[in-house]
């Protein structure tokens, strides 16, 4: 149910956020004052604020399953934000658009029930400072690429913002599992001195930031596109390949299946964010939540 949660706060999360950096004014490259002008609307803020409930919700639930099955299920934001486009901020569904949601929840499905439960596997030293290595290395590849203008910068910023959104996946999931009220100082020494603590949150400074910029550098499918296939296919294969995650024995075929589907459905279902990026959503948006 975490992974389910966090789609949907990422789903509504992305509409607001959207509107908002579109609202603002450009950033000259990879600008941080950005996020202190997106920081005096209110959309942004309410935004930013179910990502951040979204990121919660997410951690939960890589504790209890693999990382290619939630990060599958988070994917499927653009189809809520598709849904609730249609609904509140009159963003038509096409036929495309029908079809790919059908593809997502089929895919879904199949990742469902392809899960197994998660297996606790050491995580080495090496493999702690490499995803902090990892999230740095996002934020200096970013600074060139943020003076890239138009859909080239739109694309590689988006990206880049994916890949920093996978880290912080991976990140969260090398966490102790362990943490207890009982232990709360000893449990805080052990995440300050853990490098996967800093990588969490440098690539989750630079997701947040690379993301928005991106917002302003072509539409919101050339920006959400990229993201969608660098924060889910990223993280699986590193779940796979260092920490332990497997798919119920028999059930491989699909696992692969779910997966190559849920995120064919959610790229196409990208397209759909060109509604919001070509017609001014601003006076939908205010009386939705008014």
């Amino acid at each position: 149910m975490g992974a389910f949660g966090a789609a949907l706060c990422y789903g509504v999360g992305s509409i607001l956020q959207a509107v908002a950096a579109r609202e603002t004014d450009v950033a000259e490259g990879l600008d941080p004052r950005l996020l202190l002008r997106l920081a005096r609307s209110w959309r942004y803020l309410l935004g930013v604020g179910l990502d951040g409930l979204g990121f919660v919700l997410s951690l939960v639930a890589v504790l209890s399953l693999p990382l290619f099955v939630v990060q599958s299920i988070v994917a499927s934001f653009l189809a809520i934000t598709a849904v609730l486009g249609a609904v509140f901020l009159r963003m038509p569904l096409t036929s495309r658009d029908k079809v790919a949601l059908v593809v997502v929840i089929g895919g879904l499905v199949l990742v469902g029930l392809s899960a197994a439960e998660d297996r606790a596997v050491d995580v080495s030293d090496a493999e702690r400072w490499g995803v902090l290595v990892v999230s740095i290395a996002l934020a200096v590849i970013a600074v060139p690429c943020a003076r890239l203008a138009g859909a080239a910068g739109a694309v590689a910023l988006g990206a880049i913002a994916g890949l920093a959104f996978g880290a912080t996946a991976v990140a969260a999931r090398m966490l102790p599992e362990t943490l207890s009220y009982d232990a709360l100082g000893e449990d805080v020494r052990l995440l300050l001195g853990d490098p996967a603590t800093y990588a969490l949150l440098v690539a989750g400074a630079v997701a947040l930031l690379t993301y928005s910029t991106a917002l302003q550098r072509g539409t919101v499918t050339q920006a959400t596109a990229p993201l969608v296939v660098g924060e889910t296919i990223a993280p699986a294969l590193v779940g796979i390949a260092l920490l332990g995650d497997r798919p119920r024995e028999g059930w491989e075929w699909a696992a692969i299946v779910g997966f190559v589907l849920a995120i064919a459905g959610a790229v196409s279902l990208a397209r759909h964010g060109e509604v919001s990026a070509e017609q001014p959503v601003d006076v939908p948006v205010e009386g939705s939540t008014a």
